[in-house]
């Protein structure tokens, strides 16, 4: 029987249930907390976090599992908990005013406002002694100054509203090469040379960088950039961010060696990584590549995915409340299972001073490349895949046996979307029967249960409950991820659903003064209305939606739609060029604009069979178009060759002549 139990125990969310046996008194959030906190004149705490988060975890066990901590928060404030990954909306506006008051971010965010709504005092975590102080402190202030705090709330206020907003759109509409090199010249000042990604530490894997930096250094013919990509592809396959016997990547690395990771694994960093790697296999050729791709699709499929075709969120850093001890290994642990038959192993995988961590565990990492190994053991690749997978088996259902770490299982609509576009990038390029089952359950699941008979959203779902209304996050990435759906099955059904979505975000979530889309919709009930417009670890919206209907202006031949594509990135062009981090989802759309953006259409029975070589073997970011039968979409006008599968290769409204051979088509693109 628990001694406390609050409100947060009617939850789904799986953080919030972590603290519903808190004596601390938490609500979770609704649009009436501050009607209660005007009622009983409170200031409010808006702590947010999520269940993977190490230092939520620790400043929970210190604070808020305090009685004498509780009894203070629960006579003075109103407490509200707040799972960032449910509400990106709540978090988004109370990071920013953490971020203008501190000048720095991060998780738990705990953020106090007046019982308005507006903030007053914020940061991340806090000791138990300091968490004290401030919470006193603010209760004098709140007594004993009320109109210094309104004061300093409406000037905040004003901050927060206009942070990342754009106010109204830019005249600027030439778009040039040298915009786009000098970008990447100073961005390339920070590369590390050594182990790839940028110079410092931490390290977090930036899949819409890598991509667009890939991106650009084929259509620049920038070997170093190149060079540069694959450089970090490699270091981080090889490194400990990487789950080397069981699939996936962790959230970051703590170091620059990509060593020890926060071992927390998210579904939206998995499932971007698909994509690069599987673009970057047919590149580089090399079969680390794919062995990563296919190892990660099949965790996800093993561990991260429900009965129901969606994929869960998050697997926690901690187990037994120890981070990575699910991950790492003892010696001893390692001679129990491996024979003397294995003792490659211990080179192989790092169980030197290299791998040596803390406390006598090893992370299995790597040293040495496929390449610098087959040639040290005098192996073939068959033989060291055999090995591998042999070696890994074994070392899986050893691990099985542990305590393992905590399962997220809420499925969220972008994430899901996101790994949804990453399998399909990954069946573009390996043509896996496998990978295109998982495709079609989980594009199933988006349709079937996180599409409503309005057309709108859901954002989550969990224990078979879909619940609170989607932002333009879950829009802009299902749009995306529909349109790869319909670029690997033909089925024209998925291409309409992203243009009635489309639809729908222009209506809800578009501002025609700037001509951006707010990250929530009109209904919304927060204290300011946000626009996402850099790129982070997760593209930002607008710029999910300025690629989205560039691409669908080409299916669809919508010309409001490319203008549209063509003025939200005017908007953020000035000065994209100081930050390509930030800019680099938008760099892709730059790319296209400038160097241009193929189409390959394929019409005639025979469609599947040479739209898989196309894809298999065209490295470009190019738009795909299939189909087998005469189409009235746009795209297909006057394409259509009685009785023959014919390839179209075309580019900004002019088309090579059509051919029967994949060869010459590849060779025209190449050529172009």
């Amino acid at each position: 029987m628990e001694k406390f139990t609050n409100d947060l125990i009617h939850e789904s969310s799986p953080y919030l249930l972590q603290h519903a046996h808190n004596p601390v008194n938490w609500v979770p959030w609704s649009d009436d907390v501050f009607d209660r906190a005007k009622e009983e004149n409170k200031l409010v705490l808006i702590s947010v976090g999520y269940s993977a988060c190490h230092w939520c975890h620790v400043m929970e066990h210190e604070s808020f599992e305090s009685e004498e901590v509780a009894a203070l928060m629960n006579k003075h404030f109103i407490n509200v908990k707040v799972d960032r990954e449910e509400r990106p909306d709540v978090d988004q506006v109370y990071m920013t005013a953490v971020q203008l008051m501190t000048q720095k971010g991060g998780w738990p965010l705990n953020c106090f406002t007046l019982p308005d709504g507006r903030p007053v005092y914020g940061g991340t975590y806090f000791p138990k002694d300091q968490w004290t102080h401030i919470l006193n402190s603010l209760r004098h202030t709140f007594d004993n100054d009320l109109e210094r705090m309104h004061e300093y709330a409406s000037n905040l206020h004003e901050g927060i509203i206009a942070s990342e907003l754009i106010a109204e759109p830019a005249s600027n509409r030439t778009f040039k090469e040298e915009h786009i090199k000098e970008l990447i010249q100073r961005w390339s000042k920070n590369f590390d040379s050594h182990e790839g990604g940028n110079s410092r530490a931490p390290k977090f894997p930036l899949p819409s960088n890598l991509e667009f930096q890939l991106d650009y250094a084929l259509n620049s013919k920038d070997a170093k950039v190149k060079s540069h990509v694959e450089l970090t592809l490699d270091k981080m396959a090889l490194g400990g961010i990487y789950d080397q016997i069981g699939g996936g990547f962790s959230r970051y690395s703590v170091d620059m060696l990509w060593k020890v990771p926060h071992f927390e694994k998210m579904l939206y960093d998995n499932g971007q990584l698909l994509s690069i790697y599987s673009k970057a296999y047919k590149v580089y050729q090399k079969p680390l590549y794919k062995r990563i791709v296919l190892q990660t699709v099949n965790w996800l499929e093993e561990e991260m995915m429900s009965e129901s075709g969606a994929f869960y969120a998050a697997l926690d850093a901690d187990s037994e409340g120890v981070e990575g001890k699910f991950y790492v290994w003892k010696k001893e642990e390692l001679d129990a299972v491996l024979t003397k038959e294995d003792n490659w192993a211990y080179e192989f995988y790092s169980i030197n001073q290299r791998g040596y961590w803390e406390d006598d565990n090893y992370i299995l990492l790597r040293s040495h490349s496929d390449e610098e190994f087959l040639k040290k053991m005098a192996w073939t690749y068959d033989e060291l895949e055999e090995r591998i997978s042999d070696l890994n088996d074994r070392l899986m259902q050893e691990r099985s046996g542990r305590v393992r770490p905590g399962l997220d299982d809420k499925c969220l609509t972008s994430w899901n979307a996101m790994t949804l576009k990453g399998l399909c990038d990954a069946y573009m390029t390996f043509a896996e029967d496998e990978i295109m089952l998982l495709i079609l359950k989980n594009a199933k699941w988006l349709k079937d249960v996180q599409l409503k008979e309005n057309g709108s959203l859901w954002r989550s779902y969990k224990n078979d409950q879909s619940s609170i209304d989607g932002f333009l996050e879950d829009y802009a990435h299902v749009i995306s991820g529909f349109i790869a759906t319909y670029q690997v099955t033909h089925d024209m059904s998925w291409l309409w659903i992203a243009q009635e979505l489309t639809e729908y975000t222009l209506t809800h979530f578009h501002d025609e003064a700037s001509k951006m889309f707010f990250f929530t919709p009109s209904s919304t009930q927060l204290i300011a209305r946000k626009m996402e417009v850099n790129d982070n670890v997760i593209p930002a919206s607008n710029s999910v939606m300025a690629r989205n209907v560039f691409v669908l202006s080409k299916y669809f031949r919508k010309e409001n739609y490319l203008e549209l594509s063509k003025q939200m990135l005017a908007n953020v062009y000035d000065g994209m060029e100081m930050y390509g981090s930030g800019y680099s989802n938008w760099g892709m759309l730059l790319n296209h604009l400038v160097y241009g953006h193929y189409e390959i259409v394929v019409t005639g029975v025979d469609v599947k069979a040479k739209m898989a070589r196309l894809q298999s073997r065209i490295c470009d970011d190019v738009l795909f178009a299939g189909t087998k039968k005469l189409s009235e979409l746009a795209i297909f006008e006057n394409k259509w060759v009685e009785n023959k599968t014919m390839i179209h290769v075309c580019a900004d409204g002019t088309c090579f002549l059509p051919t029967e051979s994949v060869e010459a088509a590849v060779e025209a693109l190449s050529n172009g």
